[in-house]
């Protein structure tokens, strides 16, 4: 099966600046011998709007998803949030991993309210900790999650989690698509 155009363009700038091999312990806990960082790729200018076609690309590939603001996770999901955002002309958000005792408080930071739909997003997952840590959030705070979208699908697991919450899940590249196998 080959790749659609964005997806196609997003492995060939994480193969040059985001996938680095060695020994590494990634946040799940497992060890692997690879890694994508890809707040190399995200955080780049000259890839935002990558990011955000190629997730959009990915949502309509999926059946397409209506939603009202996108983000997720401080600090992996801002950059990826606020590139769907542009690419999409809808608010994007951040969910802070621990309340803020100051200004207006709490784990919100962007324009979400508690009745919106919204898209989670993520730069990886492998068990998907980071997307349902957020989804949490957003789900107690009042908002209805109607998708998720992660860049790479490192282990491969995430979909059936997100299915069982009823949750439509709209990954970018999975790990075969960069050359390696899923859980690796």
């Amino acid at each position: 099966m080959s790749l659609r155009p964005k997806q196609a363009a997003l492995a060939a700038v994480f193969e040059e600046y985001g996938i680095k091999r060695g020994e590494f312990t990634l946040a799940s806990g497992r060890t692997s011998q690879w890694y994508l960082d890809g707040r190399q790729v995200t955080f780049r200018g000259d890839c935002v709007h990558l990011v955000g076609d190629a997730v959009m690309e990915a949502i309509a590939a999926g059946g397409g998803c209506q939603f009202d603001s996108c983000g997720g996770l401080a600090v992996g999901a801002i950059p990826v949030g606020l590139a769907v955002g542009l690419a999409s002309g809808r608010p994007s958000f951040a969910v802070r991993k621990e309340a803020k005792g100051h200004g207006v408080g709490g784990r919100m930071a962007g324009p979400v309210t508690p009745d919106d739909h919204v898209l989670v997003v993520e730069d990886t997952a492998t068990s998907g900790g980071t997307i349902l840590e957020a989804i949490d959030a957003l789900e107690e705070f009042g908002c209805t999650v109607v998708g998720a979208s992660v860049l790479l699908d490192r282990g491969g697991e995430l979909g059936a989690i997100l299915a069982a919450r009823g949750i439509a899940y709209f990954p970018v590249l999975g790990a075969p698509d960069v050359g390696f196998a899923f859980g690796s």
